[in-house]
């Protein structure tokens, strides 16, 4: 008896711990990375844009442009601007994507502990409390399941993250697996699509500012056909 109560502890204390040794070796493996191919002064500004990716409103429609085009940006509590190299897209896209892959990955294994919280506790309840409540907040991915969570954590609307991708996916009744996989492939690809389409942008700058200036504003048109769309229907 004792000692399938000394390996359901370890196995316990093992989900819990796990998630964040891959972030540590995760972190660790880029910026090695990093200094390895003479990029060593970008490693420190990433992880640093890496922890950012948690901090409200911040979203990786911000953090991966941020990181790729490179420049001074106000990042929260840190005084005065810091000034960012830029960095590999691909690199960029991977880090922010590796991010919401852990988070999905502590809240398969830990979902319940991640409700006792203080604030990750909070913020599920309102979460859950919306999905709850609101007929087509999340309705859309419903009938979708499985490329509903994928579509839902790629495209880069606010608080659309693995964190909220993994409450999305319980609230719809998705096997928990199921909802990882699907924000793996949703977070990656995205975050690939948002990394080299900012790239593009910042090329595009560089060598034709009219087009570029006509790009962000067809863009801006799309944003906002999308907003009154979704307005129309709350």
């Amino acid at each position: 008896m004792s000692n399938k109560i000394d390996e359901i502890v370890s196995t316990r204390l093992a989900k819990i711990l796990l998630p964040f040794i891959i972030a540590v070796v995760g972190i660790l493996v880029v910026r090695f990375y990093l200094i390895f191919t003479g990029e060593g002064e970008s490693a420190t500004k990433l992880i640093i844009l890496m922890f950012s990716y948690f901090i409200p409103p911040l979203g990786k429609e911000s953090i991966i442009p941020i990181g790729v085009t490179g420049g001074r940006v106000s990042v929260p509590f840190f005084e005065g601007a810091l000034v960012v190299p830029r960095i590999d897209p691909l690199v960029m896209a991977l880090s922010i994507a590796f991010v919401d892959i852990v988070v999905a990955l502590f809240l398969v294994w830990n979902y319940d502990l991640a409700k006792k919280i203080p604030l990750v506790g909070k913020f599920i309840d309102k979460v859950e409390d919306i999905g709850n409540k609101s007929s087509n907040k999340y309705s859309w991915v419903k009938p979708l399941r499985f490329v509903g969570i994928i579509l839902f954590v790629m495209v880069p609307f606010q608080g659309s993250g693995g964190l909220v991708g993994s409450i999305v996916g319980r609230l719809i009744g998705m096997k928990p697996w199921n909802t990882f996989y699907a924000i793996s492939i949703g977070a990656i690809t995205g975050c690939l699509l948002i990394a080299y389409f900012a790239d593009v942008i910042l090329n595009v700058f560089i060598q034709n500012f009219l087009t570029a200036a006509l790009v962000i504003i067809v863009i801006m048109l799309i944003g906002l056909m999308i907003w009154i769309y979704r307005k129309s229907k709350s």
